[in-house]
This record gives C-alpha cells, sequence and structure tokens, in this order.
C-alpha cells in the first residue's frame, strides 16, 4: 500500500501551520503587517524551506510592489527567529534553511473574480437595455 502523503509533505504541512502562528503571534516588525502562509515547499532532504507568504494589507491599498519587497526582506531577516521557535515547536533533527518568496496567486485571483464579475454586470446591463428597446 502506497503511503498517501510522503514526510516532506506532512513536514511542509505542519511548518506551514507553525510559521503562520510564529507570523501572527511572535513577529513584531511592522513592514511584515498581515501577512499568511499560503504554502511551504520543503526539499527531500528537509534541509531547505520556500515559504510563499501573502500580505493581507496589500490587498486593501493600491498594490504597491515596494511594500512586497520591504515585506519579504524583512521576513527574510527574521528568519533566523522564525527558524529558532520551529526548532522549539517541532521535533526535526534539523530545522530546514527558510527562504520566503511572495505569493501573487490570490491577489490575482481576486483581480481575475473582479474581471469576470465586471464582464457579468456589463453583460446583465447590455441584455436589460436591448431588452427595453425591444418592447417599445
Amino acid at each position: 500500500m502506497a503511503k498517501e502523503f510522503s514526510r516532506t509533505q506532512r513536514v511542509a504541512q505542519e511548518m506551514q501551520k507553525e510559521i503562520a502562528i510564529i507570523l501572527q503571534r511572535e513577529v513584531k516588525d511592522p513592514r511584515v503587517g498581515m501577512a499568511t502562509v499560503s504554502g511551504v515547499e520543503v526539499s527531500r532532504d528537509l534541509a531547505y524551506a520556500k515559504v510563499y507568504v501573502t500580505f493581507l494589507d496589500v490587498l486593501t491599498d493600491d498594490h504597491d510592489p515596494q511594500r512586497i519587497i520591504t515585506g519579504v526582506k524583512a521576513l527574510q531577516d527574521a528568519s533566523g527567529f522564525i527558524r529558532s521557535l520551529i526548532g522549539k515547536a517541532m521535533r526535526l533533527r534539523v530545522v530546514p534553511e527558510l527562504t520566503f518568496a511572495y505569493d501573487s496567486s490570490l491577489v490575482e485571483g481576486m483581480r481575475m473574480s473582479n474581471l469576470v464579475s465586471d464582464v457579468v454586470k456589463k453583460d446583465a446591463e447590455r441584455r436589460s437595455a436591448s431588452g427595453h428597446d425591444e418592447e417599445s
């Protein structure tokens, strides 16, 4: 019987939960703001982990690329601190070296959703306008 989840996937899931809690409770850097962990990829030897983050306050503000760059840099600067807290929270022989990357999929998904909503709304307006013309 094949394993449902590999060890790297289980470690990645657990790290995602732990890093999310750490960002919420422990990291006090104002440059990080409201960051959420959207995914973690761990190397097969568990030595490296790439952490994908999304900044929720960027969604409300007008999309500022400089804000994203400073947020990711702040997380990278705090990676040693975050790594030490992960080491305390999880039983791992080697705590992976963390690399942070911005995940734009949430922003892109919202943008596409808005585009679809706009097209549906305009289509409904056009149909109702042409329907009123035919009745007269």
